[in-house]
């Protein structure tokens, strides 16, 4: 069980009839939870590496994929290709190797000494894992370049930019569902702005930049600006009762924090896709990591709503973002970056009415990120990888 983990009973409805599911059991959290550890890896690695060498002992696959943040599994690689023959593929959602949090002094997740475990466990662990792997994948195009700095010898330009794909037939789904409990309501009058998704320390900068806007909106236009709501959900892995508030103190911190509400807990994605669709505006909001590549973006740009992109100005959403004719788009470099960005978004977004704004991105430009453009090219890899030395198409 994936504890803070939700059921998702639409989308396993969209998958292809014809794909297996095989389900492994692992140790309950509230078993390893009295013995001080809640890692899902450490819970459930020795389920999944009995099960993927039950199966490739007894059928024959083409390639083993690993797409996933549990980045341990990621080991499993080298030791099947060595047991099994089968040659492996590696998709980086995030870095496995990660700085950041020690470059920047910010807090990482699960604290200190955890996250200081699964560094010393990744620095140990992924270069003989990326000198094996067929191929590897990663969702942001800087992942190359930190993958050669942090293991000598593996170059670049063997990794495929790929970011994730977003499907107008999910965006359809969404439109005709409604969650069993709604959050709120989109027809109470107020105009709601919604963030799905993971929030952080990492997100300071922008979650300034926006509050300080509307605050600044808020002391020149009153009564306008009393009808605005922001809602962020999601924005937190851990489990009920543990959750923690990431949008919150920075709210606070700029005193509109009545204005702003914050659900920590995962919800299922049909229901995020539900409140993306039916929002008078919506935020994408990015790291202070320039890195960071929030693939999210594809959604919230097919669900077709006034859309505020909020991001480092060398992440690749801003290009994105750019191509894709999104006019509302706003960087930023640094910290000392928030007062001037502030006054531009509330000057163009709040005051000048981009929230209100009808135009419509450019989606000839989107076609790259489509969920079948994407797995057409994740395809073609699977192909190269899975070759034989020596064989030709």
């Amino acid at each position: 069980m994936v504890e803070g983990g939700v059921w998702e009973p639409l989308l396993e409805q969209s998958y292809p009839g014809d794909v297996r599911v095989v389900r492994v059991g692992g140790i309950r959290p509230e078993v390893t939870r009295r013995l001080g550890f809640g890692s899902l890896w450490w819970r459930c690695g020795a389920a999944i590496r009995r099960a993927g060498e039950t199966l490739l002992g007894s059928e024959k696959f083409d390639l083993v994929f690993f797409s996933t943040t549990q980045f341990d599994a990621f080991s499993l690689g080298p030791a099947w290709k060595e047991r099994f023959g089968t040659p492996y593929v590696l998709d980086y959602q995030d870095p496995w190797i990660n700085d950041y949090y020690k470059v920047t002094g910010t807090r990482p997740p699960g604290g200190h000494i955890k996250f200081g475990l699964s560094q010393w466990s990744a620095r140990r662990n992924e270069p003989k894992t990326l000198k094996n792997a067929a191929a590897v994948i990663a969702v942001s195009d800087a992942y190359g370049t930190e993958l050669a700095r942090n293991n000598p010898g593996f170059k670049s330009e063997r990794v495929h930019f790929l970011p994730f794909g977003a499907s107008e037939r999910d965006i359809q789904i969404a439109r005709m569902h409604r969650p069993n409990e709604p959050l709120f309501d989109f027809n109470d009058g107020d105009f709601h702005h919604v963030y799905t998704g993971r929030c952080g320390p990492d997100m300071s900068i922008a979650l300034r930049i926006l509050f300080r806007a509307f605050k600044r909106y808020l002391a020149n236009e009153p009564e306008k600006a009393a009808r605005v709501r922001f809602h962020f959900i999601g924005t937190d892995y851990a489990p009920r009762p543990l959750g923690r508030e990431w949008v919150m103190p920075t709210a606070r911190l700029e005193g509109v924090e009545r204005f702003v509400s914050e659900y920590c807990y995962r919800i299922p994605y049909f229901d995020a896709l539900y409140y993306l669709s039916n929002a008078q505006a919506l935020l994408v909001i990015g790291s202070n990591d320039p890195t960071y590549s929030a693939s999210k973006i594809f959604p919230y740009v097919l669900a077709n709503r006034p859309l505020l992109v909020v991001f480092n100005e060398r992440s690749p959403v801003m290009a994105m973002a750019a191509a894709m004719k999104v006019d509302q788009r706003y960087s930023f470099a640094r910290a000392e970056d928030v007062d001037i960005v502030a006054g531009k978004v509330s000057e163009v977004w709040f005051s000048g009415g981009g929230m209100n704004a009808t135009s419509v991105p450019d989606m000839s430009a989107f076609e790259p990120y489509a969920a079948k453009t994407i797995t057409g090219r994740l395809a073609e890899i699977f192909d190269e990888a899975s070759r034989v030395p020596g064989e030709t198409k």
